[in-house]
């Protein structure tokens, strides 16, 4: 088994490796990503990942949770590095670091098969989605009303950045993420024999109305341009949010929890 390493130099090579992954470029490139905090870290050894990097405040992992995830981490043979107050707020995103952080390596789903999916079944589709937080929270939104994973269609945003892993809260860790083009999504919708629901301002039917008998995809246009008019076209239904203020549209994030709340009604209990 490992021993925690300890470091203190700010310009130590594992601390600049860490930080590299700040950039989207260094991610595509090692496969890894960064999550902070206890209670995330817990979510991922809870869902089968081990940290490749773990790095902890100097003293804080004398007893209890933080203690089981160092325990775990080094067990797994994972790095494990004791570092300095300056060097976690180096390593931190946040004003105020948390007391631990881990280098996870990305898991990328596959598109489920089309003519294998059950009747209840829901899945997330996201076109061209621009913000992470708004991506994080439909993640988020996603693990909790019961959807089985989301498809990113197009040039989505990183959901392995540090704000959309911060807004997934251990979430990113539990729901299937898939990546594909629109013709790829296009040409997998062609053999999808279930309900294909899109959210449109021009849409007649009202998301409250919507109860698919079978399985279902509900896709979602990005921040302000909505639906691409191919994605549009491919819906067996599209629907809108009735609304009663004068703004026609919402967040994006909330516009899809409430749709996917609305669909996923009658399987959700208390």
């Amino acid at each position: 088994m490992n021993i925690p390493r300890p470091i203190t130099s700010l310009t130590n090579d594992r601390v600049k490796f860490i930080r590299s992954l700040e950039m989207r470029k260094v991610r595509k490139e090692t496969g890894q990503f960064v999550a902070e905090g206890v209670s995330i870290l817990v979510t991922a050894r809870e869902q089968g990942f081990d940290p490749d990097i773990l790095a902890f405040q100097a003293g804080s992992v004398a007893t209890g949770i933080t203690k089981g995830l160092l325990e775990s981490a080094l067990r797994a043979g994972a790095e494990c590095l004791e570092v300095s107050n300056a060097v976690l707020e180096k390593l931190s995103a946040k004003d105020n670091p948390q007391t631990m952080l881990g280098v996870f390596r990305q898991r990328w789903a596959d598109l489920p098969d089309p003519r294998r999916l059950a009747p209840g079944d829901v899945w997330l589709a996201l076109e061209d989605i621009r913000d992470p937080g708004n991506l994080g929270t439909i993640v988020r939104t996603a693990d909790a009303f019961g959807a089985k994973g989301v498809l990113l269609i197009g040039h989505c945003v990183d959901p392995y950045s540090r704000e959309a892993i911060r807004a997934t809260m251990g979430s990113i860790f539990a729901v299937p993420i898939v990546r594909v083009t629109r013709e790829q999504f296009l040409a997998w919708r062609a053999r999808f024999e279930g309900e294909v629901i899109g959210t449109h301002l021009e849409a007649a039917a009202d998301v409250r109305g919507v109860k698919p008998k079978g399985p279902a995809v509900i896709v979602m246009g990005s921040e302000g341009p909505g639906l691409s008019p191919e994605l549009a076209a491919c819906c067996s239904i599209r629907v809108k949010i009735p609304m009663a203020g004068k703004l026609d549209s919402l967040n994006l994030a909330v516009a899809t929890a409430i749709t996917l709340f609305e669909v996923r009604r009658g399987a959700l209990k208390l």
